[in-house]
């Protein structure tokens, strides 16, 4: 009878106990391991559902259990989102199965908000990576904006003038009757600007009487800055009259709006042959400050223009709406601000480059340039979005 010594036994042992422990050790490695996706989606002004799917890496070889919860962040439970909990199933052979969290509708622009999705206690599979998802809430492109309405506001009526037209943004949607929109780059629109300019909603919309022309930081065919610009020509042009604007304005370096208009016959004359009234411009650094300008000449290399500012003795234009006003005659242009601060004025004596435009037809246009030879370029100071808000413009003749 064969007889083993006590070190041979014991090496038997340590051989086996190695040999059982890697068995045991594959064994859990094989286990599929469970992971769950984010979801980002638009919040829409009904309730909506957020359909999270949770995955194996491999089809499970028993039936595999892992609990799930959402977790608050920056949305918050039950107002913004209807928090969930519980037990998903995937059966033996699947990969893949879902839960859902509803999410509550509402129409408010503002910032995105999320929520964490938590998988848990996993059975027959093993937690993978990528065990926390989120649930992304959309709510830049919200069509709701409202707006303080502070500020000054002008008459409805003047002794001598007639309403001839008004956009006072009453609706649900911007006029195509009144306003159409000038898309892309256009090669800087010759002043080096930085934006594209959209017809999207997220550019432009009307809220609660108001048009919202908003510029974003966002990535958007060749340019890193989406905005809106919109005209009236073709639409509404005029000549003469007394113009009034109320708007509150963005700020920000590399931030330029305006409330403008050029001569209908650009299209046969070109620029700066047609004439151009700047009503108003601000440069974003210096938010407290607004210009009005003309522009005049037989090309670009023979321009003239003459203009001033007026800089506010407290506060910034962006925290209140103020009324920009242009009086035009056939013999002189005056623009001022709120009624009777006198930002600039001109005679017809005093243009004498070219010809004459300002006896012609002109038509608006609202836009929020980003960067360009004046402002310059956004720098790190500069907060994005940033929106222009127009309460409404009159013409009076």
């Amino acid at each position: 009878m064969l007889r083993l010594s006590p070190t041979i036994l014991l090496c038997c042992y340590c051989t086996c106990f190695i040999s059982c422990s890697k068995s045991d050790n594959n064994s859990s490695g094989t286990l599929p391991a469970v992971s769950v996706n984010s979801v980002s989606q638009e919040r829409t002004l009904t309730n909506s559902t957020f359909r999270f799917t949770v995955s194996l890496d491999k089809a499970a070889t028993a039936d595999a259990t892992v609990n799930y919860k959402t977790i608050a962040a920056t949305a918050t439970e039950d107002e913004d989102y209807e928090a969930v909990s519980g037990t998903i199933t995937i059966a033996k052979g699947q990969s893949q199965a879902n839960f859902e969290v509803q999410v509550t509708g509402d129409s408010l622009r503002k910032e995105d908000e999320f929520f964490y999705v938590q998988l848990e206690n996993p059975k027959n599979c093993v937690l993978g990576s990528k065990a926390k998802g989120s649930g992304n809430i959309i709510n830049a492109n919200g069509l709701y904006f409202p707006v303080d309405n502070s500020g000054y506001t002008s008459p409805a009526s003047y002794a001598g003038y007639s309403l001839v037209w008004s956009d006072e943004f009453d609706g649900t949607l911007i006029s195509d009757a009144n306003w159409q929109f000038e898309a892309g780059n256009n090669n800087g629109w010759g002043n080096n600007e930085l934006e594209y300019y959209t017809n999207r909603s997220q550019n432009a919309f009307v809220s609660q009487g108001n048009l919202i022309i908003e510029a974003r930081k966002e990535s958007f065919q060749t340019s890193n800055y989406t905005s809106a610009r919109m005209i009236t020509k073709g639409n509404k042009e005029f000549t003469y009259g007394r113009v009034d604007i109320r708007a509150k304005l963005p700020k920000g370096k590399g931030i330029w709006p305006a409330l403008w208009m050029l001569g209908s016959n650009i299209s046969s004359v070109s620029w700066p042959a047609c004439g151009e009234i700047d009503i108003m411009e601000l440069v974003g650094h210096e938010p407290n400050k607004v210009y009005g300008t003309l522009h005049w000449g037989t090309s670009a290399a023979v321009h003239d223009s003459k203009g001033a500012g007026y800089t506010l003795g407290a506060g910034s234009f962006d925290e209140a709406f103020h009324v920009y006003s242009l009086i035009w005659t056939a013999d002189s242009l005056k623009i001022y601000l709120d009624n009777n601060i006198e930002v600039f004025k001109i005679s017809r004596t005093e243009i004498s480059t070219g010809n004459y435009p300002f006896d012609k037809s002109f038509f608006f246009i609202f836009n929020i340039a980003v960067g360009g030879n004046w402002p310059g370029s956004p720098d790190d100071t500069t907060v994005f979005p940033q929106r222009m808000v127009v309460d409404y413009i009159r013409v009076f003749q």
